[in-house]
């Protein structure tokens, strides 16, 4: 089992002063002992320079939750990965079921985020998710297969090896519901078999599961085979919500030589 990646990513909430307590409230869990975990917090861009300055020097990584698929110019309101990057973020969200649903984000626009994101030094975290129509019509698999190969085809293979898989059920999300232990053990697999498929490699890449984990079903469905962390929503908003999922993730066993972030 390798080592987990919690990451929380806080959509479009926040204030500096509720950010602050929180930022501080997870610093200070990872200083304890029993860190054999990554976590990172993907907050809105306006406040990546809070959370720069809260967590610089900390166990804890920062990032965002979108970035623009140009390099620069004439694209306002967008942001680019290499300003991000001057933040010295970690993480940057990609292809989030709410900006493809919401933004129109197509399967080619996300592989070239994800690119962008790498050139600029940041880590991807690729997410990937079916509908609940989708689902119910046994399209699960080739609905992920074909986001996850999108990604792929638009970057090397050395890249493909730096980046994160979350796989988010959209029906999942904000809904509190969840995708079963077998469920999401399953979705998981299948996404690691087009890994395999495509370069034996990417075996060891994390994917995260990301459809409503809290602290009552953090323990079960992270310590399944291949689920290597969670992208958390709602629970990351909440300091205690979203140590306890970290201390769930701490209790496991993991391999520290495996790392990112």
């Amino acid at each position: 089992m390798q080592r987990k990646l919690i990451l929380g990513n806080w959509k479009m909430h926040g204030s500096t002063e509720s950010n602050a307590a929180l930022l501080a409230a997870i610093r200070e869990r990872m200083s304890r002992e029993n860190t054999n975990v990554d976590v990172g917090v993907c907050v809105p861009a306006i406040f990546v320079e809070q959370a720069r300055s809260a967590l610089q020097g900390s166990a804890v990584a920062w990032g965002v939750q979108d970035v623009s698929a140009h390099v620069q110019g004439a694209f306002t309101g967008e942001i680019s990965a290499a300003m991000v990057a001057g933040f010295q973020a970690t993480f940057a969200i990609v292809g989030h079921s709410e900006r493809r649903a919401n933004h129109g984000e197509t399967a080619l626009v996300v592989g070239e985020k994800a690119r962008q994101a790498l050139v600029a030094g940041l880590v991807p975290v690729v997410c990937v998710g079916e509908t609940l129509a989708e689902r119910e019509a046994g399209a699960t698999d080739a609905v992920v297969r074909a986001q996850l190969a999108a990604v792929l085809e638009a970057i090397s293979v050395d890249d493909a090896k730096k980046i994160v898989i979350a796989y988010e059920p959209v029906w999942a999300i904000g809904t509190g519901r969840s995708a079963s232990v077998d469920e999401a053990q399953a979705t998981h697999a299948g996404l690691r078999s087009v890994l395999r498929e495509y370069d034996a490699g990417l075996d060891k890449l994390r994917i995260l599961y990301g459809g409503s984990i809290k602290p009552d079903n953090a323990s079960a469905l992270l310590d399944c085979d291949g689920i290597d962390g969670g992208l958390i929503g709602g629970a990351s908003l909440k300091s205690a919500d979203f140590i306890s999922i970290i201390e769930a993730a701490a209790s496991l066993h993991a391999d520290d030589s495996l790392h990112v972030g």
